[in-house]
């Protein structure tokens, strides 16, 4: 656990796809300013506030969405080294402590220093063909290489550090951080990683007749994903898909940034937080 972290220069962003966050959003600057911290407020999209971020400005951006809001929050805060702190006004908030009703209660405990940073290793991936970087990316929950429309499976290998390491026939395959183990590889069957590991997870999505079972790569580890045919796509953090032909590469290994969260009580929180979650989505399931 770090030192406690006071912000100075909060910004507050809505994400504009969800109802109602702009008008909770502007309550949690105005709560702040009322406390006497000036605290910027915009959407998450506008390239101006995205432009401060990036130069800067601010020592903290709150973000008021949802999980998938707090990736995009994520992409744009890592270079910076600016810290995200979430309140969720989403369905799940695997990555959030803060709930709709209790940010004023946390945000008091934010100015009176109960805070501490927390820091969550994100991916780097690089598309390749034919020796070429066609395109790169940092993504915080997972890389996916999957098939596309088509019903049919993907043939896919896996090289760690260059060295083969097994083939796959899948829906897919998914290369995942610790903070990426409770998103799309828990729905495909993958482990829980603690969010301070520094691992590659690889789980495959619907295997035929091929390796089932998740693999945790070792920390600093590079994995390759080769394509085998016509059918596959490429998505990071759930984002739209790039097309993938035959003999591209995907090359995915820790990304030189860090995501920064902001977290209050003990590490335990994230325990707590994911078996309060599955309690939850578990109520009225036979079982």
């Amino acid at each position: 656990m770090s030192d406690a972290f006071i912000p100075k220069r909060p910004v507050v962003a809505a994400y504009p796809k969800m109802p109602g966050t702009f008008v909770e959003a502007e309550a949690m600057a105005n709560y702040l300013k009322e406390k006497g911290v000036e605290t910027a407020f915009g959407s998450l999209y506008e390239e101006n506030l995205r432009k401060r971020v990036r130069g800067g400005e601010f020592d903290l951006l709150i973000m008021a969405g949802g999980d998938g809001s707090l990736l995009r929050a994520g992409n744009l805060c890592a270079p910076s080294r600016v810290p995200i702190l979430g309140v969720n006004l989403g369905r799940i908030g695997f990555l959030i402590q803060i709930e709709k009703e209790e940010w004023r209660e946390y945000f008091d405990k934010l100015l009176n220093g109960e805070a501490w940073i927390e820091n969550r290793m994100m991916l780097h991936a690089e598309h390749m063909r034919s020796g070429e970087e066609l395109g790169s990316w940092d993504a915080l929950n997972e890389v996916v290489v999957g098939r596309g429309h088509a019903l049919r499976p993907v043939r896919l290998s896996a090289s760690v550090d260059g060295r083969h390491l097994t083939s796959y026939v899948a829906d897919g395959l998914i290369a995942a951080t610790a903070t990426g183990s409770t998103a799309y590889a828990l729905a495909a069957g993958g482990p829980i990683l603690p969010p301070e590991l520094r691992n590659i997870l690889l789980v495959p999505i619907a295997p035929h007749l091929s390796v089932d079972r998740a693999v945790v790569l070792a920390e600093g580890s590079m994995v390759s994903i080769e394509v085998h045919g016509e059918n596959a796509v490429l998505s990071i953090d759930g984002q739209p898909s790039i097309t993938l032909m035959d003999d591209d590469h995907v090359d995915v290994r820790a990304a030189e940034v860090t995501a920064q969260f902001v977290r209050f009580g003990d590490p335990g929180y994230f325990y707590r937080n994911l078996t309060a979650h599955m309690n939850e989505n578990s109520l009225g399931l036979p079982g």
